[in-house]
Order: C-alpha cells, then structure tokens, then sequence
C-alpha cells in the first residue's frame, strides 16, 4: 500500500509539473498574454500623436468666407447681419434667440419648428426660443430680416 501511494503521490506531481510547464511556454513574449513593449515603440507611438495634435492645431487657422463651419457637440452663438443668409447641414439643430428671419426651403420642404410642431415653409419667419430642427442639408436655412442672433449645433455656412 505504501509504494502505491507513492506512485500516485509521483504521478499526480509530474501532472501538475506538465501542465505548468505547458502554461510557462504557451504564453509567448509580445503577445496579449505576456505583453512586450520596448522604449522606442512608446517613443514611435508618442511622435504620430504630437504630430496628429500639432497637424490639427495648425490647420485651424483663418476660415475662407462661405465655408462650412460644423460646430461639433454643443451649441455655438452666431451673429447674423440684416440680408445675410445661413444655411444649414443635415440634422442641424438651432434655436433664434434675436431676430427674425425668413425661412429658405427645397422642394423637399422647410425646416422643422418642434417647439410649434409644424414646419416652416418658404418665406415664413422664424419664431424666437423655437427648437428648429433642419432633417436634410440641401441648401435649407433663413435670410435674416434683421440682425440675429442664433444659436446652431451642427454645421452651417454663412452666405
């Protein structure tokens, strides 16, 4: 009974001595197991990142007139003289807080007032502290009748 303890005592340290030598070799350097990562990859990683940054920060020099300006996340303030015309991008979202203007549509329709839950059609005028909402950029927008102050979130282009 003795040497029959020992001999599985034996085998069940060479199983776990096999499996733990599989487990040390399977993980190879490099990979997502073992991660291997050099000071000069980091340095590689580091260069396209400032010059991404800097790329970006240069090119955010002086806007040509009538150029499509997109505002990204939140609402930017914009200042409209009397005559000037704006135009929106597809799902342009923009409250007029000042002024009146008058609404510009295509033949696909005007914009949406969501606050009055009706749209605007060609030549209506604007309501002020109305949510307007523009469904397709093709050319849709308002002439301002007066100067105006609108707040947009989302692209436009001053003509």
């Amino acid at each position: 009974m003795n040497k029959r303890k020992k001999g599985l005592v034996a085998s069940v340290i060479i199983i776990i001595s096999v499996l733990l030598a599989a487990v040390a070799f399977a993980a190879e350097p490099g990979s997502g197991d073992d991660p291997l990562v050099t000071k000069s990859y980091i340095d590689s990683l580091i260069s396209e990142v400032k010059s991404y940054v800097d790329e970006k920060v240069n090119s955010g020099g002086a806007k040509e007139e009538n150029e499509v300006i997109s505002t990204g996340e939140g609402f930017k303030i914009v200042r409209l003289a009397q005559g000037q015309r704006i135009t929106f991008g597809e799902s342009t979202e923009l409250i007029v807080r000042m002024g009146k203007g008058a609404v510009i549509a295509s033949e696909k329709g005007g914009i949406a007032d969501v606050t009055a839950g009706v749209d605007l059609a060609q030549s209506e005028t604007t309501s002020a502290n109305h949510l307007l909402i523009v469904p397709v950029g093709d050319g849709r927008g308002f002439e301002a009748l007066e100067d105006v102050i609108v707040m947009v979130k989302g692209s436009y282009q001053i003509n």
